[in-house]
């Protein structure tokens, strides 16, 4: 049997708040739970949302909560030379495109699932006469082929079917700015890592099934996949920074932690709240109950 290896993965774009807290409990305990690895990973190679000590500030906030990773912290900007030989592998599906996000939102067959516009395949069959490269798209198979329909079980949202030809299109390897994209570079990662398991917030789903089919073209293993629910703020948004998230009160640290833990749905006895090492038995506990 494989030995379990799972991860926390924020982009340091601000500070830890409630929101971000749920997603790393809940790979935390799985960890736990499964007497594994719990790493932690820095995923900053969108450079233009970097937060100056961002990243830092939130590894601070992980230990005064008493969740200590396993292993040095692997940061995504220094790794650049690994998403480049992971596109050097993929480069016979691999086209330019020289379309603007204007021209792509004008002609957009549907928007995905999380809310970009689903590329219609312009510049599949090459640039148009003027236009040049802004970014390196992966060539999808047909909508009607079986090769683009991915199924995968969500540990806990169950059975999930997505045929990226129809939900998203051709994909973004590598941005117009000279970043490379998400996407790929979790999956290079996840895979180096040895990640076994992948426990994230539910705002991510819509990016699992393209991580699967780029898994499956680098001849990498794929994770187990769990989805957690995400925290909304009053207004029914995602909390984030963008919609206003505090960050977490450091001073109370075993009130953000119960929080949490109820949002996960976890039922703790009242002596978990008399220290971080009873939380963290009790929730293990309880985690280890539902889900192993």
């Amino acid at each position: 049997m494989m030995h379990y290896t799972g991860r926390f993965a924020p982009s340091p774009t601000g500070p830890l708040h409630a929101g971000s807290l749920v997603a790393a409990m809940a790979s935390y305990l799985d960890a736990r739970a499964h007497q594994g690895r719990w790493l932690l990973r820095i995923e900053d190679i969108d450079e233009p949302r970097t937060v100056s000590g961002a990243a830092e500030s939130i590894g601070e906030a992980l230990a005064a909560l008493g969740m200590h990773p396993d292993g040095e912290v692997l940061w995504q900007s220094q790794r650049k030379s690994r998403y480049e030989a992971a596109f050097g592998q993929l480069k016979e599906d691999v086209y330019p495109c020289g379309c603007s996000r204007k021209e792509i939102a004008d002609s957009r067959t549907g928007m995905a699932s999380d809310g970009a516009a689903i590329y219609p395949g312009t510049c599949r069959h090459g640039l148009a006469e003027g236009k040049t490269t802004r970014a390196w798209r992966l060539r999808l198979p047909p909508p009607l082929s079986e090769a683009g329909v991915i199924t995968f079980e969500d540990r806990w949202l169950g059975r999930i079917t997505e045929n990226l030809s129809e939900s998203t299109g051709d994909f973004v390897l590598k941005r117009a700015d000279g970043f490379w994209a998400y996407q790929l570079a979790v999956v290079v990662d996840d895979a180096e890592q040895g990640v076994t398991d992948v426990v994230r917030g539910a705002d991510l789903l819509g990016s699992t099934a393209r991580q699967i089919y780029l898994q499956r073209l680098l001849q990498q293993p794929t994770p187990r996949y769990m989805h957690v629910p995400v925290v909304n703020n009053d207004a029914g948004e995602k909390l984030s920074k963008q919609t206003g998230a505090r960050p977490l009160d450091l001073a109370q640290p075993l009130d953000a932690l119960m929080l949490a833990a109820s949002r996960l749905g976890l039922t703790l006895p009242p002596t978990a709240g008399i220290s971080l090492a009873s939380f963290w038995e009790a929730a293990i506990t309880a985690w280890a109950r539902r889900f192993i």
